[in-house]
């Protein structure tokens, strides 16, 4: 299982009144991660695969430490807990990690995306190209890995 890693810039336009980057700003950098991972990544050159458009269903975040402005990016983790017939769901970790290996998690996040026929106006299925590209991300609960997990309730729609 492969991760997708982001580098997402701090902002000062990011911060709150306390110096801390906003809440609400988490679902920016979540998003531009998202859009990374399934636009950039997308298989093959001119693939149609995710251009059709999606759909956030839900999105789930637990924060755990305050993120304050620097100079350097923060890294987002990313990958895929669960795809359905109709959607799928993307977990991701906001991170730092420091020189000796230690992790310091900002925010553990999940989204439910649906694919969704602009055209047609309604949600579609995932192609079968989309699959096979999604399963090289799959996580399906290994639990070798501590202290990671989807956060509580996240589930395909």
């Amino acid at each position: 299982m492969s991760r997708h890693i982001y580098r997402c810039p701090l902002r000062w336009s990011d911060m709150d009144a306390f110096g801390h980057v906003n809440n609400v700003v988490f679902l920016r950098y979540l998003e531009e991660a998202r859009i990374d991972f399934m636009f950039r990544l997308a298989p093959g050159d001119g693939s149609p695969s995710f251009a059709g458009g999606s759909v956030v269903a839900r999105h789930e975040i637990d924060y755990k430490l305050p993120l304050v402005h620097r100079h350097e990016p923060v890294t987002i983790e990313s990958w895929v807990t669960k795809i359905g017939a109709a959607s799928l769901t993307i977990a991701y970790e906001v991170k730092d990690t420091d020189a000796d290996g230690t992790e310091r998690v900002y925010v553990r996040a999940s989204t439910v995306v649906v694919p969704y026929d602009l055209e047609a106006a309604r949600p579609r299925r995932i192609s079968a190209e989309e699959k096979s590209f999604l399963l090289e991300y799959l996580d399906d609960g290994d639990a070798g890995r501590a202290g990671r997990r989807e956060p509580r309730g996240a589930v395909a729609a």
